[in-house]
């Protein structure tokens, strides 16, 4: 029998029961709305929450947050909490699911095009505001300077080059995924991982 004690343990992937939405035109419309969309990543970093506490989190009005809530839950990114709350006052959580979405199949729709634009500029809100508060709190002990921003720009690739690498990427950060199932270390805390990789056109002289 091999004795497989010498072989490094596989590092934990991610759970293979977490749905994968592709989101499509009506749900990309559904969610294309800055106070929507800070509302889910709210629900989705922090946990489940009522209209009355994102309400006083985002500095918005408790009715405007409710409808934008019933929205939210009509196109299916957020869900009522069973057995939390009360008919005056409902919990509302973050679909447990991972979203894909390929701008190809909306920048030349009229009909979509103009929430793709809203949908990917609060995305790129949402990367710099993250940054911002990481870079904004300090940090001591085991988590001073075990953070990452990378630059580089000095790398030239082919279509077929950058898109293995942005692949391979996410693999990597998939295989480091812990187990859902498993307890959190008492040291543990939320990361957020963002990705970026993307061509630049040349503007030099020509």
């Amino acid at each position: 029998m091999a004795d497989d004690s010498a072989r490094p343990t596989p590092p934990p992937q991610p759970d293979p029961a977490k749905a994968v939405r592709h989101i499509d035109a009506r749900s990309l419309r559904g969610l294309a709305h800055p106070l929507r969309m800070r509302m889910l990543e709210l629900l989705k970093l922090d946990g489940p929450a009522t209209s009355t506490r994102l309400a006083e989190r985002l500095g918005e009005n408790t009715g405007t947050v409710s409808w934008h809530l019933r929205q939210l839950a009509e196109h299916g990114f957020i869900e009522e909490v069973v057995g939390r709350g009360s008919k005056r006052e409902r919990w509302w959580q973050a679909v447990n699911e991972r979203r894909t979405l390929n701008s190809t199949e909306f920048r030349y729709d009229p009909d979509t095009r103009g929430a793709l634009s809203v949908y990917m500029h609060e995305v790129v809100q949402q990367t710099f505001s993250r940054v911002a508060d990481y870079l904004a709190d300090d940090w001591e002990g085991p988590w001073e300077g075990v953070g990452t921003l990378s630059d580089r720009t000095d790398l030239r690739m082919t279509p077929a080059q950058l898109e293995a690498l942005s692949a391979e990427l996410l693999a990597v950060i998939d295989r480091h995924a812990p187990d859902p199932d498993a307890e959190p270390g008492e040291d543990a805390l939320p990361v957020i991982i963002q990705l970026q990789s993307f061509p630049r056109k040349e503007r030099g002289d020509s």
